[in-house]
């Protein structure tokens, strides 16, 4: 437990450090980089709920298709 504990912190510490970075040398200014990533961000998000979506009418209509069985 103590390793995977490790891990995980280990992991979020480099993903902070390396985001850090990157906004440091970045060619962008902040506001440009800032409104890259939060575009990025909201696709991200639609994606996934899109997906999400799709998923869960799969899922109801198998559930509906069994129901009737």
């Amino acid at each position: 437990m103590r390793k995977f504990l490790s891990l995980i912190i280990g992991l979020g510490l480099g993903a902070f450090i390396g985001a850090v970075l990157a906004a440091f040398f970045s060619p962008f200014t902040g506001d440009e980089l800032r409104d890259t990533w939060e575009a990025q961000l909201e696709s991200a998000l639609e994606a996934g709920r899109k997906a999400s979506a799709q998923r869960r009418a799969e899922l109801e209509a198998e559930l509906a298709e069994l129901r009737e069985s």
